[in-house]
């Protein structure tokens, strides 16, 4: 599970506002990319760094999902169960970003095909949406769970390459298999040299003579997997994580997609969830209320025995002080609300009349002065009805 704490806000590394629009989003990632690029700060490891950073806030900012999901959880909502977080390299960054920059990228028109050659030019494949149900338990201490994804994968019998054999398998005549052809493009900056994928083999490089006969060329197939997915403490219903790699398997060389897991919440057969808090709602008999007495209630961590003082009355509120679940982004813990009842039973037997009627005249159970006798008589059917 990925540190959150020590990130910046991904708003204060892109120099922008919340609320900023995908046009200054794009705008300020592209002035960031382009001052600490590798290759224009050689070695320069801190330029690296930065241009990972602006990378990964621009990653999630530019995402409507993944930006609304930052906006409610921070970090959290965003940084687990993969992506670039932690594990982005430059590469990672050219292939997924590369494109940003339109025709006239400086990935490419300043500094050559140097790194534009390391990257696939491969149709990325598609996002997996999966629902995962988690009861109380689980969502209170994080679970890792195991589950089966039917999608596309790679093609086992030709590992990936659409061809029959390694035989059907031919350098790019046009490109002489680098998978890129360089031109010569007139800007206000004057002529620069720009490299694109070859038209001929879609920047893979390779043509292929003959395919395969269990994917039929595509390099996919379908099928299923088992994946483990690991769940942080302190999700809630409706948030949304994702796993990168985790979808579907790309084309020609070209980059899985992502698996979104959609959290569902089991409901609990005793506590109902209020945020990071839990509510249980006690029934106690009047007697109870009326003499105290001590109680078992249910928590996530088995059953707990909380005493019931005397003369305690119907809506009392008890707290169980963090035995509710935890923050998401590890701020803190919420308590468990005891709500007090009082059970009135619908029938009576005949002695459970009679002291019921000695009880209805003793003299605690008269109004205090200045009440009026049919108030009195209607707290009590509140009791008891």
């Amino acid at each position: 599970m990925n540190n959150t704490m020590a990130k910046r806000d991904y708003y204060e590394v892109l120099g922008v506002q919340k609320g900023a629009d995908d046009s200054s989003i794009k705008k300020a990632y592209r002035k960031i990319a382009m001052e600490f690029h590798p290759d224009r700060n050689p070695g320069d490891k801190s330029a690296e760094e930065k241009f990972k950073e602006a990378a990964e806030a621009y990653e999630v900012l530019s995402n409507a999902d993944k930006k609304a999901r930052y906006d409610r959880f921070g970090h959290a909502g965003v940084n687990q169960g993969g992506g670039f977080q932690g594990g982005m390299t430059v590469e990672d960054i050219f292939q997924q970003f590369g494109d940003i920059f339109g025709n006239d990228s400086p990935f490419e028109s300043f500094f050559g095909s140097s790194r534009g050659q390391s990257r696939s030019t491969g149709q990325k494949g598609s996002n997996l949406r999966i629902n995962v149900p988690l009861t109380l338990e689980e969502i209170s201490t994080g679970v890792t769970k195991k589950i089966k994804v039917k999608k596309q994968k790679s093609c086992g019998s030709c590992a990936g390459s659409g061809a029959k054999d390694s035989s059907s398998i031919k350098t790019c005549g046009t490109c002489n298999g680098s998978g890129y052809v360089r031109q010569i493009r007139s800007t206000f900056l004057g002529q620069m040299q720009t490299t694109t994928a070859c038209p001929t083999c879609n920047g893979n490089g390779k043509t292929i003579t003959a395919s395969c006969g269990s994917c039929k060329g595509d390099g996919r197939v379908y099928g299923e997997e088992t994946m483990e997915i690991e769940i942080p403490a302190g999700v809630e219903e409706g948030m949304q994580l994702s796993m990168r790699g985790g979808g579907n398997a790309g084309k020609n060389g070209g980059p899985n997609g992502e698996l979104l897991i959609h959290i569902k919440e089991k409901s609990h057969d005793h506590l109902k969830r209020d945020g990071m808090n839990l509510i249980y709602d006690l029934y106690i008999n009047f007697a109870d209320a009326a003499l105290g007495h001590s109680i078992e209630v249910p928590t996530l961590k088995g059953k707990v025995k909380i005493k019931i003082p005397h003369g305690t009355q119907a809506g009392k509120i008890f707290r169980l002080k963090s035995k509710g679940l935890p923050s998401v982004q590890s701020y803190g813990k919420g308590d468990q609300l005891i709500h007090v009842n009082i059970w009135t039973p619908k029938t009576l037997n005949e002695e459970e009349k009679e002291l019921l009627e000695k009880m209805r005249f003793l003299p605690n159970f008269k109004p205090k002065p200045g009440k009026s006798e049919k108030g009195f008589f209607e707290k009590m059917r509140d009791y008891f009805k």
